[in-house]
């Protein structure tokens, strides 16, 4: 019996040296073992790339994500206080940050942000959430404030409309969405976009922004939806936006008058105002234009919104608020923003009038008769060019 069983021990003993020697011999004459994780200086390394693509000079921090490194700076803090972003043992929350703003600024797919911050797929696709998620947790602070133009302003461009609180417009902006989707998503372009409604203060921040409407969607069907919600938009009483001849001109939003020259290109050929509508819609398109001004910056600084992604559409529709906010921090600053002087001289081209009828927002004599005052007051003071 005792035989029998050193028997058997010496048997597997055997074939244990056996298949060893077969492991050895596939291997390279070692054995397989994963190397020990140079963890430390893979850290180092990642941390010299981002000094060098973000703390090396304004110029570099601008060219990678578009903002200047004391922006960068109060939004990683920003990020961290505030929004509850955490480092981790593996990434810091300026690495993390600096990933989102680059994916932001330059619409590249995961696969070169891999190559370019030495980061697996995944770990890029987690942290790009987080940081996103972050970013929506900043909105009450980062939206602008509504607040009308006081009665002594001296504004050239809105001393006219007294308690004005600002500019409004609808942009459209291309997303990628299921085939089945696609018809709703359609616009009269031809394009798959998403409908963004965009409200901007005076001073060009955002006040308030809703995306996610179909690209077939009318401009006026956006904004009653916009005020109809809980926490939508508000007028105070009293109190106005500008919107183009595409809208209603009712109680809270005044529109210019249409079938009269309104487009700014209208009036830098030496054309001057020859009744008391046009004069109106001139003022009118050279205060409204805020918005888009703030639409083409937004659009130039975060390539994301120039090409469809290919995020869900839930997340795409909340990388637009992401843009707008962070569009309001930057401008905070006070720093000379470059695509400022780029849109000088933006402007969109004629509005499209929709026909669909704004049922909530039923225009009235009341406002009509406002708006015919206004414009009086304008006219009167008119000095054309080449007279004192």
């Amino acid at each position: 019996m005792v035989g029998m069983l050193a028997g058997c021990i010496t048997l597997l003993l055997a074939v244990r040296t056996l298949v060893l020697s077969m492991i050895v011999a596939v291997g390279g004459g070692r054995p397989r073992h994963l190397p020990d994780r140079t963890f430390r200086l893979d850290f180092h390394a990642k941390r010299a790339n981002l000094r060098a693509m973000i703390y090396s000079s304004d110029a570099t921090c601008f060219n990678q994500i578009r903002m200047y490194r004391a922006t960068f700076d109060k939004l990683c803090h920003m990020l961290d206080t505030i929004g509850g972003l955490r480092p981790t043992k593996h990434m810091l929350v300026d690495e993390q940050v600096a990933m989102f703003l680059h994916i932001l600024s330059h619409h590249v797919k995961n696969r070169v942000i891999q190559f370019e911050f030495g980061r697996s797929g995944e770990t890029i696709s987690r942290y790009f959430k987080l940081v996103l998620n972050a970013t929506i947790r900043l909105q009450s602070l980062l939206l602008k404030k509504a607040e009308p133009i006081p009665e002594d302003s001296n504004d050239v461009r809105w001393k006219w409309f007294k308690g004005c609180l600002g500019a409004l417009d609808g942009t459209h902006i291309r997303v990628q969405v299921l085939a089945q989707h696609k018809g709703r998503y359609r616009n009269r372009k031809g394009e798959i976009t998403t409908n963004v409604l965009g409200v901007c203060s005076p001073d060009g921040e955002f006040i308030f922004v809703l995306p996610g409407w179909e690209g077939s969607a009318a401009d006026g069907r956006v904004l009653r939806d916009a005020i109809r919600r809980p926490f939508g938009l508000r007028v105070p009483l009293g109190n106005y936006y500008l919107v183009d001849a595409g809208y209603t001109n009712c109680q809270g939003f005044l529109a210019p008058y249409r079938g009269q020259r309104y487009h700014l290109n209208d009036w830098r050929q030496g054309h001057q105002p020859q009744t008391l509508h046009e004069c109106f819609n001139m003022r009118h398109s050279a205060a409204r234009n805020v918005i888009e001004r703030c639409f083409g910056i937004l659009k130039s600084r975060w390539a994301i919104l120039r090409s469809p992604s290919f995020y869900p559409v839930r997340l795409q529709n909340r990388y637009i608020v992401a843009c707008c906010l962070l569009h309001n921090l930057i401008r905070r600053e006070g720093v000379q923003d470059p695509l400022d002087e780029q849109l000088d001289s933006f402007d969109t081209g004629p509005p499209t009038i929709e026909n669909t009828p704004l049922v909530p927002m039923e225009t009235s004599e009341v406002w009509s008769n406002y708006r015919e005052q206004i414009a009086n007051e304008m006219f009167a003071a008119f000095v054309p060019l080449g007279h004192n």
